[in-house]
């Protein structure tokens, strides 16, 4: 009896024990909200619909792949696999892009961590609009403080949003925060003053570090920065893998050369001309 008593606790102690160690990036997602409506149906709803329309110019897009100017930045994109908050993958690749000035910039904080022995591992950066949609309506109301409102966009959607942490250069390994990605609880918040020593340490390095290159941190997630020219860039809902074609496009557009602009408008001028003369006669 003692011997079964005995085995019990240290079953005990070592499944307590493995609650408690900090996770890794390859570990399982911790936090995960049961969806308000089915998946598929929000998904199909989301991409039917339309982005908000907004007012103003904006910079023409110049989406990256961050890993493209520094392939030692490390991704974890939990959205392309069921390892995320939701329980299922919603990107079809594993792939990161900022708006070049903030991907640039993302580099040299990942290069400037290298002399404390650390860099920099994305979970998420760019998000195609009708993701965010799917995040809101599939997230109950009292949670929505941790998802962006599709009805306004998100930073993600403006390709000048990243989600991310640090991880040890010697291991590979992610470092302990406060709380797991996409925690939705008041531990995530970059204030909160649970958790280690060692684990606000680490977090307040991340924030230094991003905030020495233009990114702020989002109120209620440590892991969220947003750069700062977010707002001279529209929200956009292309998906990844027709991200160069639509970028292809838009540059041939902005290269034609002014005089083929100006015989256009010759001609036309010509054509409405021609036919007022019709019409006058």
């Amino acid at each position: 009896m003692r011997s079964t008593r005995a085995a019990a606790i240290l079953i005990l102690a070592f499944l307590t024990s493995c609650a408690s160690t900090p996770s890794g990036s390859r570990d399982v997602q911790q936090f995960h909200i049961t969806p308000v409506r089915p998946i598929e149906e929000l998904r199909a709803e989301a991409l039917a619909a339309t982005p908000p329309r907004e007012e103003g110019s904006f910079r023409p897009s110049d989406l990256v792949e961050v890993i493209s100017l520094d392939p030692t930045i490390r991704l974890d994109i939990r959205y392309a696999t069921p390892n995320n908050f939701l329980g299922t993958p919603l990107y079809e690749e594993t792939r990161a892009f900022l708006q070049r000035p903030a991907a640039e910039a993302l580099v040299r904080v990942h290069r400037a961590l290298a002399a404390k022995g650390y860099g920099l591992l994305i979970y998420d950066a760019y998000r195609p609009w009708y993701i965010t949609k799917i995040f809101w309506d599939a997230t109950p109301p009292d949670k929505h403080q941790y998802v962006a409102d599709p009805a306004h966009g998100s930073r993600h959607n403006r390709g000048c949003a990243v989600d991310l942490t640090l991880f040890d250069r010697s291991t590979g390994r992610a470092i302990a925060m406060p709380s797991g990605y996409d925690e939705m609880s008041e531990r995530a918040h970059p204030d909160y003053s649970g958790g280690t020593d060692e684990q606000r340490k680490h977090r307040a390095l991340l924030r230094t570090a991003m905030e020495a290159e233009g990114f702020a941190v989002y109120e209620y997630e440590w892991w969220h920065f947003d750069y700062r020219d977010w707002h001279s860039y529209a929200v956009q809902n292309i998906r990844f893998a027709d991200i160069a074609a639509v970028h292809s496009s838009a540059a041939r557009s902005r290269s034609r050369p002014p005089s083929v602009s100006v015989s256009l408008k010759r001609s036309s001028f010509c054509t409405r001309r021609s036919r007022s003369r019709q019409i006058q006669r």
